[in-house]
């Protein structure tokens, strides 16, 4: 079999280049919080609506997800395998994006929902034709235990701007001497802006990534209909057999507990500032609740991603995620205590510490991935970044659509009413906000206690490979 295709050494523009791919992937879904908000605010979407529009992608992603990776890991062209997947679907994520916002009232309620989860449906897929590939590219661009983390920590650096800029969008769109007719002109108006900018990040690491040729290979699958359609039970028994390999399973369990305990009290950030700090008057609240994640994603890309790059190379990755975590609990018991009704200012001084949790969680986890890739192609004989790409982001995607039922479950649980907010709705989401995170990662530590690809494991899995290749 011939061998993989990994360099060792990757220029820094490269891995610029690659963060650029990261802003657009994360800038999408940021900007997609926030545009959502109008479809309930403003064009009358109940709340089962807003359901089927958040779990509906996630039974599409569970389907087009692994068979994108398949694709892409079996690819055979002089592009090599992942660029040109990258650029068509940064190009289909762009336009999609752009056709999904442009809702009008007057078109009636049932219309305006059949239109916008058809468009969505086309977006998702968008981006699973980027995101799957895309990933893959990163694990696969260097062979280098300590660089591995470098790329994704540049990656997490330049993608976190999406969340420092996305935040703001809220306040655009319901500022009426930008958008006088209302928030329904400005998604229409701003999601263009959002495609263009976003789809030029996406083809980014299609245009200055460097790949070799696949053309010759013999170990990949020829890529046709017929063979993908013999093959489809083989496809997902391989990529859910992932979860076989030990180190992937806790990698991919330990993210979505993390990832989706932090997603479920995301929402109660803004109600919790507007109805506990600022008495329910949203106008007073201002611009405090797109401070708090600008702030969070600032702290994450010049404190968090530098030190937590420095903590894996001294310490390794495993460690390095653990205390970044246990960092992170500190930051959840002190908004507890620093949301102060009257004193906005005081919750700031917690983000630093809350900033760790999921400001280090992917820098980590998409290096420790690149690992377990080795390990996969030792003990299988196979590079499957796209496969085991696929299902890692797969779970990422589910978190989000159970973060958002498990949302409405504890709003509903507190009885948390916006025209009559009560002393105990209050109580109750702030008791959820710092215990559900902090149950979540105490039990990844504890599934990640026995992680086992240390530093000196990767090289010998390395050294092994060489051998077998040659």
């Amino acid at each position: 079999m011939e061998n993989s295709n990994i360099k060792r050494s990757v220029s820094l523009s490269e891995k610029i280049a690659f963060g650029f791919g990261m802003l657009a992937n994360q800038m999408f879904p940021a900007a997609l919080g926030v545009f959502i908000i109008v479809l309930v605010q403003d064009l009358g979407f109940a709340a089962i609506m807003w359901g089927i529009l958040q779990f509906a992608p996630r039974l599409f992603d569970a389907v087009t997800d692994p068979l994108m990776g398949f694709i892409s890991d079996n690819t055979k062209s002089k592009w090599g395998r992942r660029r040109q997947y990258v650029f068509i679907g940064g190009i289909l994520m762009g336009i999609s994006y752009v056709a999904m916002w442009q809702l009008y009232a007057e078109n009636g309620l049932t219309y305006n929902f059949i239109y916008f989860l058809l468009w969505s449906l086309v977006f998702y897929l968008g981006l699973t034709i980027f995101s799957v590939p895309y990933v893959a590219m990163g694990y696969e661009m260097s062979d280098d235990f300590h660089e591995r983390t470098q790329i994704m920590a540049i990656a997490q650096f330049v993608g976190q701007w999406a969340w420092v800029i996305a935040p703001w969008f809220w306040i655009i769109l319901y500022e009426p001497e930008i958008y006088p007719e209302g928030a329904e002109q400005g998604v229409r108006e701003l999601s263009v802006w959002v495609a263009i900018a976003c789809t030029l990040f996406a083809i980014a690491p299609a245009i200055f990534i460097k790949s070799e040729s696949t053309k010759n290979r013999t170990d990949l699958k020829p890529i046709n209909v017929s063979n993908i359609g013999n093959s489809i039970k083989d496809i997902f028994i391989n990529a859910f057999g992932a979860f076989r390999i030990k180190p992937f399973r806790k990698i991919a369990i330990a993210t979505f507990l993390i990832f989706n305990s932090f997603q479920v009290i995301a929402p109660f950030t803004f109600l919790i500032i507007v109805h506990y700090l600022f008495g329910s008057d949203t106008g007073a609240a201002d611009y405090w609740p797109a401070l708090h994640g600008s702030i969070g994603a600032l702290i994450t890309s010049f404190l968090v991603i530098p030190v937590i790059t420095f903590m894996s190379k001294k310490i390794g990755k495993k460690k390095a995620f653990i205390i970044s975590q246990l960092i992170s609990i500190i930051g959840y018991i002190l908004f507890w205590f620093l949301f102060i009704p009257g004193k906005p200012y005081m919750f700031l001084f917690a983000l630093p510490f809350h900033s760790f949790g999921i400001g280090s969680l992917f820098t980590i986890m998409m290096s420790m991935t690149a690992d377990i890739c080795d390990l996969d192609e030792l003990e299988n004989g196979k590079r499957r970044e796209g496969v085991l790409g696929a299902v890692y982001w797969w779970m990422v995607k589910l978190g989000f659509g159970v973060a958002g039922l498990l949302s409405g479950l504890t709003l509903q649980f507190v009885g948390f009413d916006a025209d009559n907010v009560t002393e105990f709705a209050i109580d109750g989401m702030r008791i959820f906000y710092t215990l559900i995170p902090i149950l979540g990662i105490l039990i990844a530590i504890y599934i990640m206690k026995d992680y086992d690809i240390t530093e000196e494991r990767a090289n010998e899995i390395k050294e092994k490979l060489k051998l077998k290749n040659k």
